[in-house]
């Protein structure tokens, strides 16, 4: 059984045999694992019976991922019987590595950590991105994944979200305004219309008794057009309608 402890190769002075590399390799699943199902009962089972709100038990849950696999991966190196200080050489070379060929997915990675921390961003927030809406599902290490009304899937670099502008219609405050431009044929009975639409507001459940519903009158190209200012209690029915106006 030589074979097995026989060096394969020399990383910064320390001798990589067949045993230390099957070792390692089973250390690195065994971390990986334990990781993810803590880092998942943190944030999913132990925060969710406190009062701490959905977005920050992801977070917290997230961060205690990243923490466990870093700490998880230095035991295994120790574990493995390779020592971390004899690698300088060799994670030096990486970081020039990384810092020209995987720029992108660094940033990306770090962009997430930013997410997690300041969160602008959080979980189930309604956010807006080059012109298209959806609803936050997951953060992960390199892309975070919004779902539209129309349950289509977006997939978001997590440095747009730093670098670019977005808008976050659930960021501080749920309560929101719409407004909702009818247009009614020249000629029509202003104040039918107008009661029409204070009636369809205010019937429906999710627009809010305080702010009162409002309509404003304006006129475009021969057609007049009323404007439709309901409030409501959040963006959870964002993207539905509110039914027919009769």
């Amino acid at each position: 059984m030589d074979w097995l402890t026989r060096p394969l190769v020399t990383l910064g002075g320390a001798q990589v045999s067949l045993a230390k590399l099957a070792l390692f390799v089973l250390a690195i699943v065994l971390v990986l694992a334990l990781s993810r199902a803590i880092g998942g009962l943190v944030g999913s089972r132990l925060l969710a019976r406190t009062a701490m709100d959905r977005g920050l038990q992801y977070a917290v849950g997230r961060i205690t991922y990243y923490v466990l696999l870093v700490i998880g991966l230095m035991v295994a190196l120790q574990t493995s019987g390779i020592e971390v200080g004899s690698l300088t050489v060799v994670l030096g070379a990486l970081g020039v590595g990384i810092g020209f060929g995987l720029q992108n997915i660094v940033n990306n990675f770090v962009s997430g950590l930013i997410l997690l921390v300041e969160r602008p961003v959080q979980l189930g927030d309604w956010i807006e991105v080059a012109g298209r809406g959806g609803r936050v599902q997951r953060i992960g290490g390199r892309s975070t994944t919004i779902v539209t009304s129309d349950n289509i899937t977006i997939i978001i670099p997590n440095a747009d979200l730093v670098t670019n502008q977005i808008t976050n219609w659930s960021h501080g405050d749920p309560k929101v305004r719409f407004r909702l431009k009818v247009g009614v044929a020249y000629g029509s009975d202003l104040e039918r219309v107008r009661t029409a639409l204070m009636e369809v507001a205010s019937a429906h459940p999710a627009v809010l008794r305080d702010p009162v519903p409002m309509v404003f009158f304006g006129l475009l190209h021969r057609v007049r057009r009323f404007l439709a200012r309901p409030g409501t209690g959040g963006v959870d029915r964002r993207g539905q309608d509110a039914g027919p106006v009769s």
